[in-house]
């Protein structure tokens, strides 16, 4: 995850408690929205009504049968022994493409073998591997000021303080060369909403300057985009993605905590150590030169020096018929960078399926985090990523050791996917969603696990994407069956959807559930549990401060890996094919490969 996905979600007060991260946990290159997905949107999308909340004196605790609390105290001890290995300095961060993956990756492999699981995916000569090579390329990035210069004026904006800049370009040099700025709004090109931030623009040699998230957030306009729900239109890697489309040179994102949905200590932090990339033939070449970010104050004395006020053009740019603006300044910075490729790895283990061996449920969850970031200010500079997300890897480890101790097998397989490089774009996920083992037209659903929950059992069952999917009605069915109830995201305008490695299987059509715990502790109640989702924030998300501690109480998390084993388990013992609900941009997709389902 780049940027919160559960905790990246914490941002939001959901998640230590269940712990939900933003994701994104990560920096996603997801493709351009709706060009993959194009369907017939109708009148009104079918989506179910949020749940009635229940106040916090309904149930007193889970309600489990002996079995289910034995089951649930099994999985977290499977959890506290994993992540204490994983999240352990020795670790050293789980940076792909280090000395960390190498004992990560074979740490996973070996305890899916000692649980009796086969190898799911295959070597180079057809063998089975547990491994999956994934052709990464990092990047050491360092970056001179960013110089802004107009008429009597100019500003040096230093490096993590007032800016970030970085390439996708896979070459030791990267340059911006006094590039005329343009404010071109939210950078938005989408001709189904009648939306194009670049009308009439030749971006040639310019930089674009682009305010974060979309119109519908900024307006609160439910009928504008999709209101306060982020679009990924509104996320920063489309925003990058469509710059380089339009030709720019450069790209410059205007921070907001509240639009991007966490402080700038997230994107400084996120953009200072190494960059990883899926190897590309033509090194990126089709991207801008330099991609940036700039605060939110930095960005203010920039629209001053030009003659404008920040405020006034933000509002002009959620109008629709903007009109992009020359701010008559220039831009340059230099990156140079020690580029190195490799292949980093996913995990693949798989139950094979007694009936139906060539369809599959799939479990996936980012093994990766930071690793070991020497411009860390204090004295510990390892990531260590216990919650992000050694929870979710663990995870893996727990489901697939209740599987394994079945007399029988389900009759479709299950397959458990550690991916790699979450954390710079869902990379792994990426790569496995374009070369999956089992075919994406045969893979029944998908769960995916990121930064799951520290501080207990939670009544609230959080959907990430809520309304896209009919896993959702699986999912009220088991956990209501413990005494919890569903509820949609608190915070839908930070596009938590786009932010982990569900979404990669997601684009190609196979339906993804994405859930965790939320904040209604059973315990503690509503208040402590948001308190603790912030404190995760501030002081540890995406920092050396996100360690293992013993004395978590995993029994949250256990809870909700024990409802992806029962929704999973179901599927594998059906003949269901769940879709997503009619309206969702990803049903046509999905709706394309039913001949694989026959």
């Amino acid at each position: 995850m780049r940027t919160p996905n559960h905790w990246r979600r914490l941002a939001l007060p959901l998640a230590l408690a269940g712990l939900t991260v933003i994701a994104a946990c990560s920096k996603d290159t997801a493709d351009k929205p709706q060009q993959e997905a194009q369907s017939e949107q109708p009148a009104e999308r079918n989506l179910p009504a949020p749940k009635e909340m229940p106040t916090v004196d309904v149930i007193s605790e889970p309600t489990l049968s002996d079995a289910e609390k034995t089951e649930v105290a099994e999985i977290a001890k499977d959890l506290h022994k994993h992540i204490a290995v994983l999240a352990s300095d020795k670790f050293e961060g789980r940076a792909p493409a280090t000395k960390g993956e190498e004992l990560t990756v074979n740490y996973l492999a070996d305890e899916f073998k000692k649980l009796g699981l086969q190898p799911g995916a295959t070597d180079a000569d057809g063998n089975p591997s547990w491994f999956q090579d994934v052709p990464v390329v990092e990047m050491q990035i360092e970056s001179t000021p960013l110089e802004i210069k107009g008429k009597d004026f100019e500003q040096s904006l230093q490096p993590l303080k007032d800016m970030v800049a970085f390439t996708q370009r896979q070459t030791p040099e990267s340059q911006l060369k006094d590039s005329p700025l343009v404010f071109v709004g939210y950078g938005i090109v989408a001709p189904e909403n009648d939306w194009n931030d670049y009308a009439g623009l030749d971006m040639q040699g310019k930089t674009a300057v682009i305010l974060v998230n979309d119109p519908g957030y900024a307006t609160q306009d439910k009928n504008l985009f999709n209101g306060n729900a982020m679009t990924y239109y509104g996320r920063w890697s489309y925003k990058f993605e469509e710059a380089a489309r339009q030709g720019a040179a450069g790209a410059i994102i205007i921070h907001e905590t509240g639009a991007a949905g966490y402080p700038w200590e997230v994107v400084s932090g996120s953009w200072s150590g190494a960059q990883i990339s899926l190897e590309a033939a033509d090194k990126n070449a089709d991207r801008v030169a330099v991609e940036s970010w700039i605060t939110s104050d930095a960005a203010k004395s920039l629209f001053s020096a030009a003659g404008l006020d920040l405020t006034e053009e933000m509002d002009a740019a959620k109008q629709q018929g903007f009109k992009p603006k020359p701010l008559n300044l220039t831009a340059s910075v230099d990156l140079t960078s020690k580029v190195r490729t490799s292949n980093s790895r996913n995990v693949v283990a798989k139950i094979e399926g007694s009936k139906y061996p060539e369809e599959a449920i799939i479990y996936t969850a980012h093994w990766d985090h930071l690793g070991v970031n020497t411009h860390a200010d204090d004295g510990d500079q390892i990531f260590n990523g216990a919650v992000d997300n050694a929870t979710g890897t663990a995870g893996l480890l727990a489901m697939a050791h209740q599987v394994a101790k079945m007399p029988q097998a389900p009759e479709r397989s299950l397959v458990f996917v550690a991916v790699t490089a979450e954390e710079s774009g869902l990379l792994g996920s990426k790569y496995y969603a374009a070369n999956p083992v089992i075919p994406l037209g045969k893979t029944v659903a998908g769960i995916n696990f990121d930064a799951m929950g520290v501080l207990g059992p939670m009544r609230d069952v959080i959907v990430v994407g809520y309304g896209n999917s009919e896993l959702e009605k699986d999912l009220e069915k088991a956990a209501s069956a413990q005494g919890r109830y569903l509820a949609p995201e608190d915070h839908p305008e930070r596009g938590y959807f786009y932010r982990s490695d569900h979404f990669s299987l997601a684009k190609k059509g196979v339906p993804m559930l994405y859930f965790d715990s939320g904040t209604d502790s059973f315990e503690h109640g509503r208040e402590w549990a948001q308190k603790k989702g912030e404190e995760y924030t501030a002081e540890h998300y995406h920092k050396p401060g996100d360690e293992y501690d013993p004395q978590w109480n995993l029994e949250g998390a256990a809870l909700d890996l024990a409802l992806g084993l029962d929704i999973g388990l179901a599927l594998a013992n059906s003949r269901d094919w769940p879709n997503w609900y009619k309206g969702n941009e990803f049903r046509a997709i999905r709706d394309n490969s039913s001949e694989n389902r026959k």
